[in-house]
């Protein structure tokens, strides 16, 4: 009889203080949330979100295509912007561009920064701008126009370059195909210097 008044007495007192705790559990949950800070925190500076904002981003952008003669252009960059929201121009860092030309001739193009004109079918390329060839030739120069629907580089600044007939410096420089049967030809004018060395 004492052991069932006990236990009446311990379920009738568990009765209370279970709900008592859960309701404490409760209020301390909201007081927590309270006193927390409900503002989210965006990893990122305010300068550049407007950035990001102002300016579409590709980071990574890589093409690939050909032209109507034939030749395989690729372009590969770190990023890829849009300047002040515009439709028709894009910016790109650290460009590499690979030209095969459809008779096998290839050119390696690096450069800091290209600037796209796509309506005008133009591409400048300035910084430090480096050209590779197949046939053995290492340009540089401090900028580089070119056109995108064909094979046509044009610097018309001081270039210097590697080749394997020696030394070479001139004030200008073409890179052009004559007709869609030829590999691309290099002129170089304005001053040329060619400093030789025999095999």
């Amino acid at each position: 009889m004492i052991a069932g008044d006990r236990y009446s007495r311990t379920v009738a007192l568990l009765k209370v203080i279970f709900p008592l705790a859960a309701l404490a559990l409760l209020s301390t949950l909201f007081l927590i949330s309270r006193g927390g800070d409900n503002e989210a925190q965006i990893p990122f500076a305010d300068k550049e979100i407007q950035e990001r904002l102002r300016d579409q981003q590709i980071t990574g952008p890589f093409f690939s295509g050909s032209t109507a003669d034939g030749d395989l252009l690729s372009f590969s960059a770190t990023k890829l912007t849009t300047p002040d929201g515009q439709t028709t121009g894009n910016r790109a860092e650290n460009v590499i561009a690979r030209i095969e030309t459809a008779p096998g001739s290839k050119l390696q193009v690096r450069a800091d920064l290209i600037v796209l004109d796509i309506p005008d079918d133009l591409a400048t390329l300035t910084g430090d701008v480096i050209i590779d060839t197949s046939n053995g030739y290492r340009i540089d120069t401090g900028a580089l126009s070119s056109k995108l629907s064909e094979v046509l580089l044009i610097a018309p600044g001081a270039v210097a370059a590697q080749s394997p007939m020696g030394d070479l410096t001139a004030g200008n420089m073409t890179v052009k195909k004559p007709n869609s049967a030829e590999n691309a030809q290099m002129l170089f004018s304005g001053g040329v210097k060619l400093v030789y060395t025999p095999n």
